[in-house]
Order: structure tokens, then C-alpha cells, then sequence
């Protein structure tokens, strides 16, 4: 199949781009940076995806990867809008099998900054909008939340011994997913799922869940 992955060139983009290139599939990759894939299966477009009109023209893409993003820089332009503008383009459409979104789990819990879980609570109900569009061709489009995941650009927090312990605290699972992890999601969203769409589903460890339950000492 034919697969376009925005933000490929680094973190879960690149991961998401590269397990698909194994299994076969052809990738095109948008990113304002430079390729970092060198593959016969892969095709770069350096743009930045708020330029819409640089966007280019790219025929019968059967599964679409919204990965690009930011935080803290342009969010709401970056993070939602230029997603809109790219799926309209590339995704509803007769051709498409699968639109997913890399959402994150602040859009359901508000727990970031504020033009942040603004932008991915704005991709949560463009994902159903999209979802009730694409039915008519049989495709799906849900969303995929995840919460910390391990990338240069958390590196932050994960270097930090006291920031890291208070952020396993609120994590069930005491950890945080690695990038290869979000992208065997984002496979199985869109290759092997057919009849799951309209979703947003949360990856995080349990870090959404965790209510800190006070357990009586008489249990």
C-alpha cells in the first residue's frame, strides 16, 4: 500500500514510517526536516505542513499517518489546522483505507500545557468528523493518544531524576512506551483494524486512570 506519514524524520514518525517500509508498503514522508530514512521504498518532501500551498501533490494514498506536531511552538496552527488541511487533502477521498491521528492523552485529561491539550482535544473531534466522512469509501479514522513516550525531545524530563520519579508516580506501569511501541499501534490501526473508527484510544501506561485511591488500612 501506499502510506503518507507526516512528521517522519525523527520520534514516532520516523518509527511509524520505517516499520511500514519493513513490511513491504511503499512511505512518503513529509517533515520540515531533512530526510533521516534512506530506503528504495521512501520518498522525502521536505515542507513544513503549515505551508499549504507548497504541499504536494500526491496521488492514491490508502493510509494516512497525521504524526506531525509540536508543543509549545505554533501548537494550535501545527497540531490541528495543518492537520485539517492535510487530511482534506490526502484523506477524504475514494481510495483511502485508514486516517489515523497522533493525538495525545492531554486531549482527553487537560493535563499539559494550555494551546497543547487545546490542539489534541481539537483533533478528537475532527478524528469522529472525519470518521462519519470516510465511511462511504469502508476506510476508518480514529485517533492514537499516547502519553510519555521516549524521544529526544522529552529528554527533558527523562534526564531529570526528580521530575522522572514524580512522572512514574502518576504511571501505573512505571514506565513510559518507546517509539517502536506507538508505531506497532499505528500498524495495527490502519493495516489490521477494519471495523474499530470514530475512536480515540489512549496509550499511556495507565497514567489516565490513576485516581490515587487512598486503601483503608483495615483491607
Amino acid at each position: 500500500m501506499r502510506i503518507l506519514v507526516t512528521g517522519s524524520s525523527q520520534g514516532i514518525g520516523k518509527a511509524i514510517a520505517e516499520l511500514f517500509i519493513s513490511k513491504g508498503h511503499d512511505v512518503i514522508g513529509i517533515d520540515r526536516m531533512a530526510s533521516t530514512i534512506e530506503d528504495n521504498h521512501y520518498v522525502h518532501h521536505q515542507c513544513d505542513v503549515r505551508d499549504h500551498e507548497s504541499l504536494p501533490d500526491i496521488d492514491d494514498v490508502h493510509v494516512l499517518i497525521n504524526n506531525a506536531g509540536t508543543q509549545n511552538e505554533d501548537d494550535i496552527n501545527i497540531n490541528l489546522k495543518s492537520l485539517i488541511k492535510i487530511t482534506e487533502k490526502y484523506g477524504v477521498r475514494k481510495g483511502i483505507r485508514s486516517i489515523l491521528n497522533i493525538g495525545s492523552a492531554s486531549g482527553h485529561t487537560g493535563s499539559e500545557f494550555p494551546e497543547y491539550c487545546a490542539s489534541k482535544g481539537g483533533v478528537i473531534a475532527y478524528t469522529k468528523n472525519v470518521a462519519l466522512r470516510v465511511a462511504q469509501f469502508g476506510a476508518t479514522c480514529n485517533s492514537l493518544d499516547p502519553g510519555g513516550v521516549l524521544t529526544p525531545l522529552n529528554d527533558c524530563v527523562v534526564n531529570d531524576p526528580v521530575l522522572w520519579n514524580e512522572i512514574m508516580e502518576q504511571t501505573p506501569l512505571k514506565r513510559w512506551a518507546a517509539t517502536d511501541e506507538i508505531a506497532q499501534w499505528a500498524y495495527f490501526m490502519t493495516v489490521e483494524n477494519t471495523f474499530c473508527t470514530g475512536q480515540s484510544i489512549i496509550v499511556d501506561g495507565g497514567e489516565s486512570i490513576n485516581s490515587h485511591f487512598v486503601w483503608p488500612t483495615s483491607l
